[in-house]
């Protein structure tokens, strides 16, 4: 049993290397192509109008094709990262839900949960992309820090809490981990008093 587990971990940890080296690739090779088709003054450019890449592409190049491609690409990735961002939030929010709950001897239905949160969701989406904020400007300010402590704390804390993930504590590594997340998530304070 203990050598399928330790096949299995293996195996994983396989399949999720070369999907993020195949994720990092593709970010990468699209961030290039852009990064050195564009002068800095039309990336600022783009930032200003607050549109996306592709649509700035297309804009710029008048090419037809990058021009009917880019609501395309623009739709399917949105989506993908919605859903993915969406289903991971709903998990998170109902289980917080739930936890308070129990915490005071109530329950509710998971179906009614999910129809509270989807509710929450849309009128949480709708109200950001009412007022158009910047989204880069939203990346720096509330994105990195709360993505380095997902990335750099979370797992720190998993380690020292978790006691299947207690072989991993007590590495010079894990220092490394959590003053480069503490320094990532020390932005959002420069940002805010600065």
């Amino acid at each position: 049993m203990k050598s399928t587990a330790k096949g299995a971990e293996k195996k994983c940890s396989s399949i999720l290397a070369r999907a993020h080296i195949m994720m990092v690739l593709t970010v990468m090779f699209f961030v290039f192509s852009c990064v050195l088709s564009l002068s800095p003054a039309d990336l600022a450019a783009a930032k200003e109008q607050n549109i996306s890449i592709l649509s700035y592409l297309a804009n710029h190049f008048n090419a037809p094709i990058i021009a009917w491609m880019a609501p395309i690409i623009a739709m399917i990735a949105i989506t993908k990262s919605f859903l993915g961002h969406y289903l991971g939030a709903r998990e998170g929010f109902n289980g917080m839900v739930i936890k308070s709950l129990r915490s005071k001897g109530k329950s509710i239905e998971i179906n009614k949960l999910n129809k509270l949160t989807a509710l929450f969701m849309l009128i949480t989406t709708w109200i950001v992309a009412t007022l158009n904020p910047s989204i880069l400007g939203m990346i720096e300010t509330l994105g990195g820090p709360i993505i380095a402590m997902i990335l750099f704390l979370m797992p720190m804390y998993a380690i020292q809490k978790v006691p299947a993930m207690r072989k991993y504590s007590g590495h010079i590594s894990n220092v490394f981990v959590v003053i480069m997340g503490l320094i990532a998530i020390s932005a959002i304070f420069y940002s805010l008093f600065s």
